[in-house]
């Protein structure tokens, strides 16, 4: 299996075969590096499939950061052919220059699922939380062990990694999904 050249791996789940609306890309935005998770769902369980990181060239020209993440969100997408994207909405920045920069890296994101023909989902992090814990204001290490809990994983994804794959279970559990 061919990862983004600029992805950290994450490791894999389960194979076997996917029906129309089973997968989901969950997409955690960032202007450095953008973490991404994938979740199955299969016979009312959710199983993990991937995570992890893209990371862009620190000190690049913005230009070139959002490239890199609008090429590697793309080949995950190639790579897995995801039913659904979803995305996490801005709640809140250190200052305005970081929050254009995470605007511009979630536009990235939005644009990647759009192109490919994905439908793409967007929730804030309250609702993510909330989904994944019960508690809409959760520390990120509640937010991590919860899905290893859930997912039943052996390893602690990356942060990153771990908030991409609460987007995914999150839109799962909107959807009327486990």
């Amino acid at each position: 299996m061919k990862r983004p050249a600029n992805a950290d791996k994450g490791g894999k789940g389960p194979e076997g075969p996917v029906s129309p609306v089973e997968l989901v890309l969950g997409i955690d935005p960032g202007s450095i590096c953008c973490g991404y998770g994938l979740v199955r769902m299969k016979k009312g369980e959710c199983l993990y499939v991937s995570s992890g990181r893209i990371r862009m060239t620190d000190g690049a020209p913005l230009a070139r950061r959002l490239t890199e993440l609008f090429e590697g969100l793309s080949e995950v997408v190639r790579e897995f052919s995801p039913q659904a994207c979803a995305v996490e909405k801005i709640f809140f920045a250190k200052s305005v220059r970081s929050a254009l920069s995470l605007g511009h890296a979630r536009g990235i994101a939005l644009l990647a699922g759009a192109m490919s023909g994905v439908p793409v989902y967007e929730y804030s992090p309250l609702e993510i939380k909330k989904a994944v814990t019960g508690y809409g204001r959760a520390e990120k290490s509640q937010v991590q062990a919860m899905i290893m809990r859930l997912l039943g994983l052996s390893f602690s994804p990356s942060t990153d990694g771990a908030d991409a794959l609460a987007l995914a279970l999150c839109h799962l559990h909107r959807q009327g999904m486990p």
